[in-house]
Order: C-alpha cells, then sequence, then structure tokens
C-alpha cells in the first residue's frame, strides 16, 4: 500500500470555521469533563475510586489533540497532570491498568489496547520522550502475558484486537523489535474474525451481541488496513467488502450505521450511536492514510460534517447516546423505548444518557479530524480534507482559507522551504474543479513548487444538489457532502437532578426538545435552490445554518409510530397531499437537531 503519513499537532493548526469548532469543544463538556463528572475527576486511573477501565483513555484520546491543537496552556497543564498520574501506578513489570496483579486475568483487556493508542497520541503531541519507555514496559508485559496464558482477550478485547496496532506499528517504528511482531500474530489469532458473523449483519434482532455492535464494527472495519503490514498479509480491501453488508442493510443517509447498540436494520426511526460515529471518523481517516483511495475521504466527509454535529448540542455542552435520521422529538419515552437495545432516554442531549461512553469518547472526533487535513508521502503532502487549517514544517508552509464544506472555494498560500509538491484530492461530485481559472480533469491535481518559490492557488468547484433515493420509498437532499434535512422548531426542557451520586446541573445537564412546527412532509417535485449565507462563531448553528436548500414539499399524513406520540411512522400511513404546495428551507442535517431527513414524494 502507499501510505499517507499523518503530520503531529506541532504541525498542523486548525483555523477559520474548524479552530471556531474545536474552541467551542473546548470550553464546554470536553474540557469540563475533568471537573463535573466522577468517571474523569475522581478515576482510578489518577489513584480516585470511580471506573477505571476505557472512561479516562477515551476521554484522553481527544483532550489531548484538541488542547495541543489550540495550544492551550491549561488545558495541556491538565493533559500532564493526567498523563503523569497515570504513569506514575505502573508497575515494576510493566502493567498500567488500576487492577490488582491476581486480578488480571479477569481484567478485559480492551483497555490495555486503548491506553496504548493514548500513550502514542500523547508522544506525538507532547514529544516527551519518557512516553516511550512507558509503552515500551507496557506493551512488553502485555506481550509476555498473554504469551505464557496469563491473559487472553475476552469481550472488548477479543472484538477489539486491531486497536493495539496504532501503538505497535509506532513502538516498532521506534525500536524495529521482533517480539512486537509476535505480539501483533497473538492479538490476531486471539481477536475475533468478523468473517464469521457477517450474516448476523442483514437481519438485525432486539438482542444484545458483541458480534453485531455497532462501536465493535465501526472500530472494525479498519482492522486490515492496520494490521496487514506488520501481520505480513496482503491487503485485500476487505474494509469495502464489510461496507457493503452494514452500509446495504443498516446504513443511514448521514454516512453512518444504524445501531441503539447493535445493529438496527435500514428504519429512519433507528439510532446511530455516536460512539460509532466518531470511531469510524478515526477509521476513514486511517483508511484513507494506508491506501489513498480517496473513497474512504468521501465516506469521512459525509461523515463528520453530518452525523458528528447532529449529536451534539449547538455549544457543545450536550450530547445524544443515539440520533435518528427522522427524529420528530427527543422527549423521554413514558414507557418501552424505541430502540432495540438502548433505553428511553437515549435520544436525549445530556451529560451521559443511556450510557458515559458516548460522553468520554465523542471528543476525538473534531480533534483527529483537523489532524488529517493534510498527509505527507516524501515530498508530497496532500490536502486529504480541505478545511481551514494551517501546515508549518522544515520543508514547506501552507495556508487553507476556505469554508468547506458550506462554500466550495479554497485558497491556498504554499511558501516552500524544499522542493515540495501539494496534491489536491478532486471529490467524485465534483464538476468545473478549476485552479486559477484553469478547468482540470484528473482525479488528483499535482502543483510543484520549488525551494525558494511562494505560490497562491484559487480553487474552485461546482457541486449541484440532488435528491438521492433511499430505502422504504424515501428520499434525502444531498449536496456535496452535505446532507439536508427538514427542521423541526422546538423547546428546549431543562431537566436537572441528580442519580447513581452523578450531578446534571446547568449546563452540564439534559435537554428535551418539543416540537412545535409541522414534520409530516413529503417532497412535491425535485426542483431544489442553494442559498449562501454566513458561517457563524457556531459554525454548525440550528438557528443560523451557513446555507440553505429551498425545496417544495406538501403535507402528508404521515402518523406516529405505534404506541408513541413523539416518533414518527417508520414510513407514512399515507403519501397522499393533504396540503397545498410550499416552500421551505432545508438546514445542513449537523444544523438540524430535529428534523425529517428521509422523505418521500408526495402523490396529488
Amino acid at each position: 500500500m502507499k501510505k499517507w503519513s499523518l503530520y503531529t499537532s506541532k504541525e498542523i493548526k486548525p483555523a477559520g470555521w474548524l479552530k471556531k469548532q474545536l474552541e467551542l469543544q473546548a470550553s464546554a463538556l470536553s474540557g469540563n469533563l475533568h471537573k463535573i463528572w466522577p468517571d474523569v475527576r475522581d478515576s482510578k486511573w489518577i489513584g480516585g475510586t470511580a471506573e477505571g477501565w476505557e472512561r479516562v483513555p477515551y476521554w484522553l484520546d481527544g483532550f489531548i489533540p484538541m488542547a495541543y491543537l489550540l495550544e492551550d496552556e491549561s488545558l495541556i497543564s491538565t493533559a500532564k497532570k493526567y498523563m503523569d498520574a497515570i504513569i506514575s501506578f505502573q508497575k515494576p513489570d510493566g502493567w498500567l491498568c488500576p487492577c490488582e496483579d491476581d486480578r488480571r486475568p479477569f481484567y478485559d483487556t480492551w483497555a490495555v489496547l486503548l491506553l496504548a493508542k493514548v500513550l502514542t497520541v500523547y508522544y506525538q503531541c507532547s514529544g516527551e520522550e519518557k512516553i516511550i519507555k512507558v509503552l515500551y514496559d507496557m506493551l512488553k508485559n502485555y506481550h509476555g502475558l498473554l504469551k505464557d496464558g496469563t491473559v487472553k482477550l475476552f469481550d472488548w478485547g477479543k472484538y477489539r484486537w486491531y486497536e493495539g496496532f496504532i501503538a505497535i506499528e509506532f513502538l516498532y517504528g521506534k525500536c524495529g523489535e521482533e517480539w512486537l511482531l509476535d505480539l501483533a500474530k497473538i492479538l490476531k489469532e486471539q481477536g475475533m474474525d468478523y468473517d464469521t458473523v457477517t450474516d448476523q449483519w442483514v437481519r438485525p434482532l432486539n438482542k444484545w451481541t458483541f458480534d453485531t455492535h455497532i462501536v465493535n464494527l465501526a472500530m472494525m472495519l479498519k482492522s486490515e488496513a492496520v494490521s496487514c503490514d506488520l501481520l505480513g498479509e496482503e491487503y485485500t480491501d476487505k474494509a469495502q467488502y464489510y461496507y457493503d453488508i452494514l452500509n446495504k442493510y443498516n446504513g443511514m443517509p448521514a454516512g453512518t450505521f444504524t445501531g441503539d447498540e447493535c445493529l438496527s436494520g435500514i428504519s429512519p426511526i433507528q439510532g446511530a450511536e455516536l460512539c460509532s460515529v466518531v470511531e469510524l471518523m478515526y477509521c476513514y481517516e486511517l483508511l484513507y492514510a494506508y491506501t489513498g483511495d480517496k473513497k474512504w475521504a468521501e465516506k469521512l466527509e459525509t461523515l463528520a460534517f453530518n452525523a458528528l454535529p447532529a449529536a451534539i448540542s449547538d455549544d457543545m455542552w450536550a450530547h445524544q447516546y443515539v440520533q435518528q435520521s427522522n427524529q420528530i422529538a427527543c422527549i423521554r419515552f413514558p414507557g418501552k423505548s424505541v430502540f432495540r437495545t438502548n433505553n428511553s432516554e437515549a435520544h436525549l442531549f445530556g451529560l451521559e444518557p443511556n450510557y458515559g461512553c458516548c460522553t468520554a469518547n465523542f471528543s476525538q472526533g473534531w480533534p483527529k479530524l483537523a489532524l488529517s487535513a493534510f498527509m505527507f508521502r516524501g515530498d508530497k503532502v496532500i490536502s486529504a480534507f480541505p478545511v481551514p487549517s494551517t501546515l508549518n514544517t522544515d520543508a514547506v508552509s501552507i495556508s487553507l482559507e476556505t469554508d468547506y464544506p458550506f462554500e466550495n472555494t479554497f485558497k491556498y498560500t504554499v511558501k516552500a522551504v524544499k522542493d515540495t509538491t501539494l496534491v489536491l484530492r478532486v471529490p467524485t461530485f465534483a464538476s468545473d474543479y478549476l485552479v486559477n481559472g484553469e478547468k482540470v480533469w484528473v482525479e488528483e491535481v499535482s502543483v510543484p513548487v520549488k525551494a525558494g518559490e511562494t505560490k497562491v492557488l484559487d480553487v474552485s468547484f461546482t457541486a449541484t444538489p440532488v435528491i438521492e433515493k433511499r430505502p422504504l420509498d424515501l428520499n434525502a437532499v444531498r449536496y456535496g457532502s452535505l446532507l439536508f434535512a427538514l427542521p423541526i422548531k422546538y423547546d428546549t426542557v431543562i431537566k436537572e437532578y441528580e442519580r447513581d451520586g452523578v450531578e446534571r446541573k446547568f449546563p452540564y445537564c439534559d435537554y428535551e426538545y418539543h416540537p412545535q412546527s409541522k414534520w409530516n412532509y413529503g417532497f412535491a417535485d425535485t426542483v431544489l435552490s442553494v442559498e449562501q449565507r454566513k458561517v457563524s462563531d457556531i459554525p454548525f448553528s440550528s438557528v443560523n445554518p451557513p446555507l440553505v436548500i429551498k425545496a417544495f414539499v406538501k403535507e402528508i399524513e404521515w402518523g406516529y409510530a405505534d404506541g408513541y406520540e413523539t416518533v414518527c411512522a417508520k414510513v407514512p400511513e399515507s403519501v397522499k397531499a393533504i396540503g397545498e404546495r410550499q416552500q421551505v428551507e432545508l438546514y445542513p442535517y449537523g444544523c438540524a437537531k430535529l428534523r425529517m431527513t428521509e422523505l418521500p414524494f408526495a402523490e396529488e
């Protein structure tokens, strides 16, 4: 495979709307969990009594790059405090997790794999050399315990074996020792073979299983790409094979798969877990870096610009555990949950609706996207994900000014210290792709810049809004990487309370969204028009969207899901029009917290 390598947070910095997004995140839940949430504030990882497994590593996996990308000294100090505390508890034999020695065989070592990834991220951001020895000792100990049978992969570790390969590859590049290759082999041998369970992805059940757990599957797509070189195996693009099955039977228009918590089919009222969104983003980032195949880049854009912001409140103090494509209300169900294996509050915006894993884990989404903006291979630099950002290395400095994906214009300023070639990825949905006024017809544009030279590139392309067919005779509107939905106005009801020792207090309380406008529409025709607006200080604002698409609709008798007053029916009861043709504004999906995304065509 022709790999692209990732830059560090010292070299890449967010700019424009992306920096605003990270600043919002840092000022809200992600940047304050260590002050307000027991599972991070009082974790066993730092000597406390609260959860000592995945939640602190999950949080640090996003908090660390966020802190360093923003160059925020307070956040960096907090990251260092947590990492130093964790490291201080490392045992003489290298074991690092908060677990008594005699309990190691019963401790799910998914936490070891996750922490190894966090240590790698921390080293790449901080440059602290001591981290290499900490990681070396931890993985060496882990290899020994697996080798002699003291510990074995089971449960989450068994299904997430490939997560450890990020750190193994990093460390192997540092020391090249053969035991790391043996560790990789053992993990693969003890890990889950997903080829044996693909038949279970076809027909979703109201049953919790590891085989169909959406976060396992979202992580799993990168397994072959990150492991094949270390295992000496040929890459076969198994990710595409898995993706095709998952998407056919469980795909959502926002670029993810239903899973609440396990695969849930193609119904627009089933949910997608936020953990699966950010893990799938990370998968696509690595799949593109490892393979250079732009299909993964385009899948990432769809996911990042739609599913991620949709599940987080405007101020980023609250998030959903699961989001629905057709989400007419976010109100706690009075009885049985509509979700297959999630409870009746999983779709609320709050501190930790349903489970707290997403509370800790969603932080990685935006920072890791920012770190993937530019990648390199030799003297080539690719604008992998053209979000506003800057790159500064010993070889080249690049600034990218753009409001993409909200508009399709880009200004690159490239100052080369050494001979450099800037590569631009041309989207498949782009037409009239122009570089300094000249139309290009290739999939990638290569622009050489000689040492000492400065080049300014004005790039633009045209995209056309389209109505795409969805299952169940429904349809969705797409414009480039953005999905659009009919927004539903709502009133917010604040829920402050304490449960199991965890306080929900404004602004980190729970929120119900009660609908205040009609949602029972079908498309009246295929006429669509784009109206550009301005990107505000809240890029994915639910009240000031940066652009809208105007469409024509008619009211229909849609109806509610059987037994519910706050969930629309899976499909309309009737598509016969009961109202006159009217024009509405569709919002970017990530801006529309209550929405109808998949609509039928109304009939006369």
